[in-house]
């Protein structure tokens, strides 16, 4: 049975959701004051960043292929391989799941939130921001790890590499047409190899729903939203993102 673009989009927040309040998550245990997880570093971040990803694309994958980012669905469908007419919907629930992931972390560690008194560490709970300022280079640095995310997806979702299938049909293409483990993988290694400048947002959903949620949220003396930056993971990916597919389509018609 076909599923509605309307059930496609509820598991599209639905994952989204999840992904956010598990990878928001790990960024508030390892950083907020008093938490249990202080101190664990960059690599328990990258890590469960990753694991977050694969439950999400759990959630999703088998119902809307699992995009979890706008980046993913416009990318694929420049690739010819999603609709154009249902990128805005996925994105609205992929925004939507991003800002309820958000709101979650804050009930989730609201004590913590009130204990921290660094303005900056309770942002980057939510959202993310460069290490060293420079919008041109951030912007370079967006672009090539969400370029490395959509073009890895769309090699993988070719036949012959897709392992998730729906009888005798390929399932929805998207994050799940890789496989949920494999999809982990994936986003550790960005998050260790490319997130050091910028840490690496590759997902405008990612960043701007948190960031709204941090916005809407009455968070004790929060400090900005840094809207000034707040374009660079939005932009960014979606430059990525067209840009895989554009590579990938060039090189598929060589072939």
């Amino acid at each position: 049975m076909e599923t509605s673009l309307f059930v496609k989009c509820i598991f599209e927040c639905i994952g989204s959701f999840v992904l956010m309040l598990l990878g928001c998550g790990v960024v508030a245990c390892v950083n907020l004051t008093k938490s249990k997880g202080a101190g664990g570093g960059w690599i328990t971040i990258t890590l469960a960043w990753g694991l977050a990803v694969m439950c999400g694309v759990l959630i999703a994958g088998p119902y809307s292929g699992a995009h979890l980012n706008p980046a993913v669905s416009v990318g694929l469908a420049a690739a010819g391989k999603f609709p154009w007419g249902s990128v805005a919907p996925y994105i609205i629930a992929q925004i939507l799941g991003g800002f309820l992931g958000g709101v979650a972390v804050y009930i989730f560690y609201k004590d913590h939130f009130d204990a921290t008194e660094d303005k900056d560490i309770k942002l980057a709970v939510f959202c993310t921001a460069p290490a060293i300022r420079n919008y041109r280079r951030n912007l370079v640095c967006e672009i090539i790890g969400t370029f490395v995310l959509v073009i890895v997806i769309l090699y993988m979702s070719e036949s012959g590499n897709t392992p998730a299938m729906k009888g005798d049909m390929p399932a929805e293409i998207g994050l799940g047409s890789i496989g949920a483990l494999p999809v982990a993988f994936l986003v550790v290694v960005i998050g260790m190899s490319l997130g050091g400048t910028t840490g690496y947002a590759i997902n405008p959903a990612r960043d701007l729903g948190p960031r709204l949620a941090h916005a809407a949220m009455p968070i004790k003396d929060k400090g900005s939203n840094d809207w000034e930056y707040s374009w660079v993971p939005i932009v960014g990916p979606l430059i990525g993102g067209v840009t895989a597919a554009i590579v990938f389509w060039i090189v598929k018609t060589m072939m």
